[in-house]
């Protein structure tokens, strides 16, 4: 199941509150952030690519392929997606792409699983929500609508992702909170801020 589901980890962005530079390269609990990610996603996957922009030496230690955005400028997460489409299409014989965040180390071990269930073999985009809230970073695509996302960044009109997700077939996956010894967690609780390591640490140490 996993050949038929490459996997695009979205690892560019800097972050000015958490002092510069590739945020998800800090590390939560001794390991860096990303490598949680990849930890996370690569079982889920036949194949794995990551997503950033600059240069791509600085990701050499986890051995994957490195794609940017095609899209001229800042086009958002959906550049980062149609980038992984495209390496898909020429790389791999999967049907889907699944996008994760690379400032999101506790999202489901089970979440290729579930987003594929609810395509239902269908070249449908598959989105995670939680706690009432859709995370579009999140979704499955299906690779044949790789040229219909690059029309639509290209023309520029906007860059919202659920502007582009409401013109094809496409479902919404609910996932439960984490249970924690502490407050139940969201699993698409994502780092911003110090305040926000501070807690992964301690969830990290925790083995959530």
């Amino acid at each position: 199941m996993t050949e038929s589901v490459a996997g695009v980890v979205l690892a560019g962005g800097l972050s000015r509150r958490m002092g510069g530079g590739d945020k998800t390269l800090l590390t939560v609990a001794g390991e860096p952030m990303l490598q949680r990610v990849i930890d996370r996603l690569k079982p889920q996957v036949g194949n794995l690519v990551l997503n950033a922009n600059g240069d791509p030496a600085r990701f050499a230690a986890y051995g994957l392929p490195v794609v940017t955005d095609p899209i001229e400028g800042f086009a958002g997460p959906l550049a980062g997606v149609l980038a992984g489409l495209r390496w898909a299409g020429e790389n791999t014989n999967a049907r889907h792409v699944v996008s994760a965040a690379g400032d999101t180390p506790f999202f489901p071990r089970d979440l290729v699983a579930k987003l594929l269930d609810a395509a239902g073999g269908k070249d449908r985009i598959v989105l995670a929500s939680s706690n009432g809230r859709t995370h579009p970073v999140f979704g499955l695509w299906p690779v044949s609508l790789a040229d219909d996302l690059d029309a639509f960044l290209t023309a520029g009109e906007t860059r919202k992702v659920l502007v582009w997700v409401d013109r094809h077939d496409n479902a919404t996956v609910n996932f439960p909170m984490l249970e924690t010894a502490g407050e139940p967690l969201d699993p698409f609780f994502n780092i911003n801020t110090p305040e926000e390591m501070d807690a992964a640490e301690q969830l990290a140490v925790a083995g959530v």
